[in-house]
């Protein structure tokens, strides 16, 4: 079992035959995800080989959906053409588009979820400047490692793609469900919220960490999230306990603004609802190692 991404999705990428979309498309398949084909209008009608593996390129996400059934796409575009290829995705009605392009402008993030909500959210966006999902064993959408970890019973969201790694890693003998980086951009689809309300109700998910950083409230008002609606046992890590106030740190959203957005404000806010914080990554999983030992 896992959320969002599972061994039946059918994922195509738009920008497959660029040089990032093709590196990736071939780290993908050789995860053992079913990738059905690519996006690029000039090159429609053409077959790439993926070390043995021919793959169609459609004009559209819709005529690649049309044709192969498919119900994800992973967007590997420059920045200036990710709004356009985030609507047209949109627009074909596809059930999840994960954006992994950073340097998106982030009026271009708002103009296109502001799109995505008038459409009714049918599709689930993840991203943009992310590292994508992964369910170990199943699938894996983005530039998630395939090989750092392996299917358990963990969910894992976070906003820092090489502490999602790091996670992965430290808790590779137990395994996880599903492993989602949102991102850490001021605007981005898919929330802590919202995977904490997918893992809370995935029958295959026992407990969850959650990856933060310093900048905005996010983690706070998952924090009332958790309080009022997660059954389910939750660890969490904030990057940025030494970070200075006023300077961006790594991510754009990574900013603090006088005494909001700090890590040990986020870590409170956490503790207060149950949540055990660790101080460092190593220290996080050490948590969740003592919670699944007892289950």
């Amino acid at each position: 079992m896992a959320i969002w991404l599972t061994k039946d999705s059918k994922v195509i990428v738009q920008g497959m035959t660029g040089s990032e979309g093709s590196k990736h498309t071939r780290r993908m398949l050789a995860a053992g995800t079913n990738v059905v084909g690519g996006v690029n209008p000039r090159k429609a009608g053409t077959t790439v080989d993926f070390d043995g593996t021919e793959l169609p390129v459609f004009a559209s996400v819709a005529d690649a959906m049309k044709e192969t059934g498919a119900d994800v796409t992973v967007i590997f575009v420059p920045p200036q053409f990710t709004k356009a290829a985030v609507v047209e995705a949109i627009d074909a009605g596809i059930d999840l588009a994960v954006v992994i392009t950073e340097g998106v402008p982030v009026h271009d993030t708002a103009a296109f979820w502001a799109y995505n909500v008038a459409q009714g959210e049918r599709t689930r966006i993840i991203g943009p400047n992310c590292p994508g999902i992964a369910s170990p064993g199943a699938s894996n959408a983005g530039i998630i490692p395939a090989d750092i970890t392996g299917s358990g019973r963990i969910g894992l969201v976070s906003k820092s793609g090489t502490l999602t790694y790091q996670m992965m890693y430290e808790l590779r003998d137990i395994g996880f469900s599903t492993c989602v980086g949102i991102g850490g951009d001021p605007i981005i689809g898919t929330t802590h919220i919202d995977a904490l309300a997918a893992f809370e109700a995935d029958p295959e998910t026992d407990a969850i960490v959650m990856i933060g950083e310093i900048g905005g409230d996010a983690e706070e008002r998952a924090a009332e999230f958790i309080k009022a609606n997660v059954t389910k046992p939750v660890v969490g890590y904030i990057a940025g306990f030494t970070a200075p106030p006023g300077k961006t740190m790594g991510h754009a959203g990574a900013i603090i603004s006088g005494s909001a957005g700090t890590a040990d404000a986020k870590k409170a806010a956490l503790e207060a609802v149950g949540v055990k914080v660790g101080k460092t990554p190593t220290e996080t999983a050490k948590l969740m190692r003592e919670i699944m030992s007892n289950r």
